[in-house]
């Protein structure tokens, strides 16, 4: 194929990736109760399952400064048009979460024309295992992270004479992008396969700066969860065992790589 043969192809991939969006954006648009009563807006309220597990470990430890959002977060809206814009934002944003397989898929049958044998044959079942800790990674964000931001930025005080009353902007900014971000970082195994594959990464160089990364996790984990230590291991713990089965992922790669050498 020419070079505008190429763009041609990758202009449908995007064009139906852009139709699933939409698609999806408006589904979710039209179950509005759903979206913003049962999901966005479910952590800020002490019925959450999450904020209900640590009041319940809060009673059993007798440790009260465990329970988190016991008094939901004032919420209050600034513009004329802010909640009719914020539903049109959230419904695009739950469009690209429920599309993600799909766009991936497009995205892998653009590339997969363009790979050697063996290079699809280590790929294999790619679309399933990306997808598969994209939503891990969402889950794992929305359930556990945000109801710990919310609670600790939430109700942050610089004084008592300062009232929080948070914009419902600030408040769906904070839930998507902590969310999203959760389902970007459990991509890590795949990123890590694919730079090991290129030889970029290496075992060896992941084990190096394993301290680094420990480091790194549990400066996360302090920066988005309350003062406790409780709640901080249960953050910085995943992430720890995501970069550590990351090591093994690399170090299968290069063994494959090695033999694939030796048998040539």
């Amino acid at each position: 194929m020419t070079f505008l043969q190429h763009l041609e192809e990758l202009r449908w991939h995007f064009v139906r990736s852009i139709s699933a969006i939409i698609i999806l954006a408006v589904v979710a648009f039209l179950f509005r109760d759903i979206l913003f009563d049962k999901i966005l807006l479910y952590p800020n309220n002490p019925d959450f399952p999450t904020n209900r597990m640590f009041a319940w470990i809060a009673d059993y430890l007798n440790i009260p400064s465990l329970k988190i959002n016991q008094h939901p977060v004032q919420l209050i809206n600034i513009q004329m048009a802010g909640q009719f814009t914020i539903h049109i934002a959230v419904s695009m944003i739950a469009g690209v979460i429920i599309a993600f397989p799909y766009i991936f898929y497009e995205f892998w049958r653009f590339v997969a024309p363009a790979l050697y044998d063996t290079e699809r044959k280590y790929a294999r079942g790619g679309i399933f295992y990306t997808s598969a800790l994209f939503f891990i990674g969402i889950s794992f964000g929305f359930f556990l992270i945000v109801p710990l931001s919310i609670d600790f930025l939430g109700g942050y005080n610089i004084s008592e004479t300062v009232l929080n009353q948070i914009n419902i902007q600030s408040y769906i900014a904070t839930v998507t992008s902590v969310t999203l971000s959760a389902g970007v970082v459990f991509e890590l195994p795949i990123i890590i396969f694919f730079l090991s594959r290129i030889g970029v990464v290496t075992p060896d160089m992941m084990k190096k700066y394993r301290r680094h990364a420990i480091v790194g996790a549990l400066f996360l984990a302090a920066i988005i969860t309350p003062p406790d230590v409780v709640s901080q291991i249960m953050v910085s713990v995943p992430l720890i065992v995501l970069y550590e089965v990351s090591i093994g992922i690399s170090k299968r790669v290069l063994k494959n790589k090695q033999k694939a050498e030796i048998n040539e």
